[in-house]
């Protein structure tokens, strides 16, 4: 494979979240060769992606042939069992491959795939659960940023009750634990807005916090709404 801009990835098992991925990778400017036992998977994916190869990784040879020291990673996303996805990660391994990402389905699977060489283990159908929890869990906010699946950014209506009182006097920290990192107000955004400033009716607060605390606010904001 010819060194072109941009890092080179190998990407084994071509089911939905394999095949996604390598398609990203590519559309961001990185060389991929995907890899999967499965011809249709091969052919589906062939023009998206710099290479694409089929290969039992379970065959030891056919998987050393691959020369896998051009790698700057590897993402390793095998459905057909745990013996495979081992055999892979091993392999990544000792190819030296620096990033070595591995899909696993539980937290033993991931116990074991960490301890044969992977570096982060991924679990997408728990984290896309996470993900679908908080649309559902936020979908009376304005807009949501997700950091991790226990922080986000949020816009909340501010309480009636504090329509008038400045920062200083909500002490949103002290009280709630979040932070307000801006105010939305008539279409404006005040950045790190004056502790001294009083809030208005129609404000919308900007928070940086936990989401059980941001839905809470977000709830009681709605219930004086109704």
């Amino acid at each position: 494979m010819k060194k072109r801009a941009g890092k080179e990835y190998i990407v084994i098992g071509l089911g939905r979240f394999g095949n996604s991925v390598a398609k990203q990778l590519e559309a961001n400017g990185c060389k991929v060769l995907a890899v999967d036992r499965s011809e249709q998977r091969v052919g589906q994916i062939a023009e998206y992606v710099t290479l694409a190869m089929r290969i039992d990784v379970t065959d030891e040879e056919a998987l050393g042939a691959l020369g896998g020291r051009n790698f700057d990673g590897a993402v390793i996303s095998i459905g057909h069992g745990l013996e495979a996805s081992v055999l892979a990660t091993i392999w990544a391994k000792e190819q030296g491959i620096p990033q070595i990402i591995v899909k696993a389905y539980d937290e033993m699977q991931g116990k074991i795939l960490a301890k044969v060489g992977a570096d982060e283990i991924v679990y997408p159908e728990r984290q896309m659960g996470v993900h679908l929890a908080n649309d559902l869990a936020f979908n009376n906010l304005f807009d949501t940023i997700e950091l991790t699946s226990e922080y986000s950014i949020a816009d909340v209506d501010i309480l009636d009750s504090w329509a008038g009182k400045n920062l200083k006097e909500l002490k949103i920290r002290e009280k709630y634990g979040v932070n307000v990192i801006a105010v939305k107000r008539g279409g404006v955004l005040l950045i790190s807005p004056s502790a001294d400033e009083p809030m208005k009716n129609n404000d919308v607060f900007v928070l940086l916090g936990r989401n059980q605390t941001l839905q809470k606010i977000a709830n009681a904001a709605r219930g004086e709404k109704r």
